[in-house]
Order: C-alpha cells, then structure tokens, then sequence
C-alpha cells in the first residue's frame, strides 16, 4: 500500500510471499463445493473490485489490507465487529462464556458449518488454522503470529519448543476452549480478526495449493486460482450457513497502481477503486458524496468516511536531541495540521490530536496536550534552553526520514517549513521501505513517519503495540514503566467503560511524555460505480461484500 499505513509485520515479507507465489502458479485448486456465476467473472451480478497484488490471501499469514480483502470473504473468524451496533457480535461463534478473570474463553460454533469443500467447521479445524499461524516450520513462517500472543503455547510454539498450542482445546466438535496467560477482556475482539479462521485438513495436505486457492467457510469461495498480479476469481458459496449473498462473485481485478486502476474504473471495467491524489473534489462533484462516508448508493458514490488509522511521527527518545521532552513538545506545536490535511488531502482528513482516532473513542479527555498548532508557544518553550540567534536559528538540527514512493514528500516539506520558522534546522531523508524499516528498528533516525491502521477496533490495539517497553512496533524505543503497568492493569479489567477509561489514562500518561506526534487521522478515499446499489466499507477498509447489492 501506496501509504503504508499497517504496522511493520504487514510488509517485511511481501517480496518473499511474492516469489513463492510466482513459484506456484501451477498448482491446482483441490475445493469441491458449489458455486454460482459461472467464470467468476461473468454476468451482471459480479462485483468488480481494485487491489493491488496481495502478500497473502492464505488465513495463516494474511498481513495487510489487500489480502485481508479477499481472505475476509473466503472464511469466517468466531467473531465479527458490527459497526453499526459498535459492539463485537459472533460469526462463526454463535456465542462465548468468559471466566471471571478474563482468562479462559468457551465459544460455542455454529452447528451444521461448512467448509467449500464440503468438510464440517468444527472445533478441531479452528484449532489446527491458530496452530498454522504459530508453526515456525512453516515454508514461510508467519508474520502475524502476534495476534496469538495472548494465547497460552503461542510463545512455545514460536521458539520450537511446542508442537501444539496447548491453550486451544477442542473440547468437543461444536466448542472450543482458549486459555490466555494472563486476563484479557479485549480477547473476543481479536478473535474477530480474519486470519484467525478455521482450516481444513486439506490445508496440512497440500499447503502448496492451500496458498493460492484457499478452502475456507466464509460466503464466497476460489473459483480458480490466484493468478498473481493480474486477478483473483470468487463466487458465492451456496452451502454457506448464514445469510447468502445477494451477488454472485468478486472479481478482484489487481492493478499496479491507483491512477491505473481509476482508469479502468472511469472506463467501466472496476466498480470499486481509490480516488488519486488531488481528485477527490473533482470525483465527488462528478459521482455524488456518500451520506454516511462509508457506504456506496447511486448518486452517492464518493466514500470519505473517517478510518480507524493515524499517521505520525515517529521520535527516537535515546537520539541526542529528541531524547529532551521540550524539543519533542515544541516540535508538535509548530506543525501545522489544518494545514496539511486541507493543502495535500483537500479538506479530507482531520488533525489528529492523540493516537485514538475518533471512531475508537472519541472521549475529550484524550486530547493531548501540546498536540495543537501554536508556534508562540512553540518557541517560548524552546527559548530558555535553545534560545535563537540574531538569524532566529536555534542549535537544534533534526532529519525527518520517510519511506519513498508514498506520497509522503509534501507532507515533510510542509512540516520543515513549519520547524524552520521556530528556527530549528530540518534536512530530509527518503529510503526505500526495507531500507527505511531497517532504519526505524535499529535506531538510526531522528524523526521518521509512520501509519498504524487497527487490527481490530480496540484501544488496546493502538496503545499496547506501539507504547509497552518490549513491543515490538515501539520503534520510538519508549519506555515508562507506569505505562507498562497501566497497559496491563487495562487488559484485566472485565467491564468496558472502565476498561476504556483505564486506556484513556495510560493515553493520558503517553501524552504528557510525546513519543511520537500525532499528525491526522485518515478517511476514506474512495468511489464506487452507479452498479452498486448498496455497498458498505468499513472504518477499517474492509468491504461487505456479504451484504452488498447490485443495482
């Protein structure tokens, strides 16, 4: 993805998967089942959707957004998010009991499941698609083992000392147990995550096949495989157990590049795609704005909706410099956001004032302090230690460093326009994104841009990751252990509100020490064709294809 917006797990492997898949585009696709519009691709009631070419769209190592597309419709997680609702609801689960301590979960699975072969869901299947994710022996050993870190045996199986999770238990077909190591309330919501699906034994049989034809449970099924960089066919899976779908595919039409594919959308051949840079207006007058900004209806196509993602600046606090709180404060007040997110991203995107975005809470009391535009008090703070010369420069030097290729030139430049007038002195640095994640992990940066899109629509999922001491996203190399302990005491309390607020108080304590700088939150970007006469796109860009209708 053009903005990189996940956190690093999402594209440390993409060449690797890129290769192995080039390998294997001979393989042949062993799901059985029935389905509907024949080709995938053909007849009116097809969907056809842009992406670029995935990492994977295997569950066990589904690391980024373009995979996940496909994945999400191929299977079903024991859970989902309903955003409506704002609450997490069963899918594959129809129901869970939770201990007292948030420390062992029963969910009880939806009876007569199939997979698209023909095979039962049941509780072992779920089990042995979790125990793919943790298993290093795997040809490409995943790179979301992450989300099973809760789980008791992840860690063992990581290391090779477990062959099995010894905290999954399939108690009988229809229930399956899952022991933590410690208390985590929050758990069902990364339950919902998509690569947390249940497999087939086909999966173990032949993993070759598995990767580019996957056999899942979800509403749509492979017809065919995926044929790397050009398209990816699916159909409707009419064994599903739940709803069926109202259309009869996706064509997942991937393209090298957005322009490319708005081409192909103004030309009638993609009903969904993003709109380029510094077209939104253009495109919005032309095809309508979408009422709610998330959902496509004739007349309203035009999708701006506010996403559960930031993008900030990333500060290393043992750098010479940035290591001094004053620096990082002043810094956050001399930037001007409005500005940014008016001139690059046409009026789009909000100012962000803290690492929730607002569709994960939008408290007031998050607001951080110093995450407002004020360069009076920019420079009064620098003034006593860092006081300007005749010229108004200060002895302060900083580099900003971001990955090339992202759009992300103009952002800098607005930013070291704003640093250079409290008279800090700013040189940039553009690196290719392997280069520049080598950068971040061992240190050698000042100041560097990051995106971090949920995983899963929590708190925890925003502060735990990137602000916990041994994290492995804490590329700011941040540590304050009553941060560490506020991240844990969170994680155990069973009753949402106070649970979110204990997060709101560890967001607090995070904010007063500035490890990073909020710069915006992101929104949507899209358009849909006038054939879509129903088409929902999440805040975490997932697109409903289960619920979609055709006009």
């Amino acid at each position: 993805m053009a903005d990189m917006t996940m956190n690093r797990r999402t594209f440390v492997s993409g060449s690797l998967a890129a290769s192995a898949l080039a390998a294997l585009a001979a393989c042949g696709n062993n799901a059985g089942g029935s389905g509907s519009a024949e080709g995938g691709a053909s007849g009116d009631k097809v969907i056809k959707f842009y992406i670029n070419n995935p990492v994977a769209i295997d569950p066990y190592n589904t690391q980024e957004s373009e995979g996940t597309q496909v994945e999400h419709i191929l299977f079903d997680a024991l859970t989902d998010y309903d955003w409506d609702k704002g609450e997490i609801v069963g899918k594959a689960a129809t129901s869970w009991d939770v201990n007292d301590d948030a420390t062992e979960f029963t969910f009880h699975l939806v009876e007569g499941a199939k997979f698209h072969n023909g095979d039962p869901v049941d509780a072992a299947s779920f089990k042995r698609g979790w125990e793919r994710i943790c298993d290093p022996t795997m040809t490409t050993p995943s790179e979301i083992r992450y989300h099973l870190d809760p789980v008791k045996g992840a860690a063992e199986m990581a290391d090779g000392s477990a062959t099995e999770l010894e905290g999954v238990e399939a108690v009988d077909d229809l229930t399956l147990k899952v022991t933590l190591t410690a208390p985590m309330a929050d758990f069902p919501y990364i339950c919902a995550h998509p690569a947390l699906a249940p497999v087939p034994q086909a999966a173990l049989d032949d993993p070759e096949s598995f990767l580019v034809a996957p056999i899942g449970n979800g509403p749509f099924m492979m017809d065919g495989e995926w044929v790397a960089d050009q398209y990816i066919n699916t159909v409707r899976f009419d064994d599903y157990y739940g709803e069926p779908a109202k259309i009869d595919g996706i064509y997942f039409s991937i393209q090298k590049d957005p322009d490319t594919a708005f081409r192909e959308f103004e030309a009638g051949n993609i009903d969904f795609t993003s709109v380029p840079s510094g077209r939104l207006g253009e495109v919005s007058d032309k095809y309508g704005v979408s009422e709610d900004g998330y959902t496509v209806t004739p007349g309203a196509q035009t999708l701006t909706g506010a996403e559960a993602s930031i993008y900030y600046l990333c500060v290393n606090v043992e750098d010479e410099v940035m290591k001094d709180p004053v620096v990082r404060n002043a810094i956050s007040l001399a930037i001007n956001r409005e500005n940014i997110c008016e001139t690059v991203f046409e009026g789009t995107r909000q100012p962000a004032d803290c690492v929730f975005p607002k569709v994960i809470d939008d408290d007031p009391s998050n607001t951080w302090e110093n995450s407002h535009y004020d360069l009076e008090a920019a420079a009064a703070l620098l003034d006593e230690k860092y006081p300007a010369d005749a010229d108004g420069k200060r002895d302060i030097q900083i580099k900003l460093s971001y990955n090339s290729g992202g759009g992300h030139e103009d952002i800098m430049s607005i930013i070291q326009g704003d640093l250079e007038k409290i008279g800090i002195t700013v040189t940039q640095e553009s690196l290719e994104w392997a280069a520049y994640l080598d950068a971040l992990s061992d240190g050698n940066y000042q100041i560097g841009r990051l995106g971090w899109i949920a995983d899963y629509p929590t708190m925890d999922n925003f502060l735990y990751p990137n602000f916990l001491s041994t994290a492995e996203n804490n590329y700011s190399k941040y540590v304050n252990e009553d941060v560490d302990k506020a991240l844990a005491d969170a994680r155990q309390i069973v009753d949402d509100e106070e649970r979110k607020e204990a997060y709101r108080e560890a967001n607090r304590i995070i904010g007063a020490d500035m490890p990073i700088i909020p710069v915006m939150f992101y929104s949507h970007n899209h358009v849909g064709s006038e054939r879509l006469s129903s088409f929902f796109y999440d805040a975490q860009g997932k697109a409903e294809f289960a619920i979609a209708e055709l006009a």
